[in-house]
């Protein structure tokens, strides 16, 4: 844009409200919402093409000092799909499961804690990472435990939730979840955390599934097991399935299938984003893990295909033939964590 950005005026309120509407934008995104607005203020017409991302960046450093002292902040993450930055409106307070309560019921609440132990618990095990679920799965998930008493938001002993939800309202609140941009659902019908989920939930997710750490107790720390895990690369946290239907988080040029890769040995923790892995490598001496040196085989997958691959190794070695016609999004988990045909 030819002319100074001003200070704090109705251009960045306006824009505030286009963000808190949608919850997460991107650069190419935001493009044409500051076109509209600047065009709407100036009296001129402004094009999309005419937004750099230094006024961009301008527009969110500004309303990021102005919603601060609400406890509201700006923060970016990567996609794990593609690197596009995604820009998230966060509460930087309060646990983002309680933000939920003012939107949803206490069975909803309850159910997405399900969904979530389902992911990082049930579904994340050593042998097999994949962090998500399918929808059958999920839908599972519908009624609360036998004998639970109801949480409240924040996690604590509270008001019984009831019976939990019907299949219906499993489903209905699964769709709203990707529609609010908590999750994402994928082409093989899985759902996963969203973008957004994983920059607001980060500390949730590291202090509910990640043992603490004992710095002054090696000997603990060789027996800990994190759930969840970090591309040694880009530092941030790896949950990668497959590429997901296209909506609002997503940049509109991921169309591929993307993936994580784990290293070879089981108890390495070392994990690299697919996208992050060529320029990894290429600035290694060899193409070996960082941490056990053993080769960097890039046939050990985290995520959704985890699964996949399992199912087509096993299609090879010539077993489970009755499996070959059942979709993955059919399977469930046995005791071990590890995914089979339904009986």
């Amino acid at each position: 844009m030819d002319q100074p950005i001003p200070q704090y005026n109705n251009t960045h309120r306006a824009f505030l409200q286009a963000f808190i509407s949608r919850g997460t934008l991107t650069l190419e995104q935001a493009k044409p919402i500051l076109a509209a607005i600047l065009t709407a203020h100036d009296g001129r017409e402004t094009l999309p093409g005419d937004v750099t991302e230094a006024d961009f960046n301008t527009y969110v450093h500004a309303i990021s000092d102005e919603i601060s002292s609400f406890d509201l902040a700006i923060r970016s993450t990567l996609s794990q799909h593609d690197r596009c930055r995604i820009f998230a409106l966060v509460n930087t307070t309060s646990d983002p499961i309680t933000q939920l309560a003012t939107t949803h019921s206490a069975d909803e609440i309850s159910f997405l804690k399900r969904l979530l132990d389902a992911m990082f618990e049930t579904h994340n095990t050593p042998r097999q990472e994949v962090m998500a679920i399918s929808s059958m799965q999920a839908v599972r998930l519908h009624k609360n435990p036998a004998g639970s008493t109801g949480d409240t938001p924040s996690g604590g002993a509270g008001t019984s939730a009831g019976h939990g939800l019907s299949m219906t309202g499993a489903e209905r609140t699964l769709e709203e979840l990707v529609r609010e941009g908590w999750l994402e659902r994928s082409r093989r019908d899985f759902y996963s955390l969203s973008p957004r989920a994983l920059v607001e939930l980060r500390q949730y997710l590291l202090t509910t599934y990640n043992d603490p750490a004992e710095d002054d107790d090696d000997s603990d720390a060789e027996q800990r097991y994190d759930r969840i895990k970090f591309c040694v690369a880009c530092k941030d946290i790896i949950t990668v399935v497959s590429a997901c239907f296209p909506f609002s988080l997503r940049c509109a040029t991921l169309l591929i299938l993307s993936k994580g890769q784990r290293c070879a040995t089981r108890d390495c923790p070392c994990r690299l984003h697919n996208i992050c892995t060529e320029s990894f490598f290429r600035t290694q001496p060899s193409r070996t893990c960082p941490l056990c040196k053993v080769d960097w085989t890039g046939n050990d997958f985290v995520g959704e295909k985890a699964v996949t691959s399992a199912e087509r190794a096993e299609r090879r070695s010539g077993g489970a033939q009755r499996r070959r016609t059942i979709p993955a999004a059919t399977q469930q988990v046995d005791a071990d964590g590890e995914y089979g045909a339904r009986a």
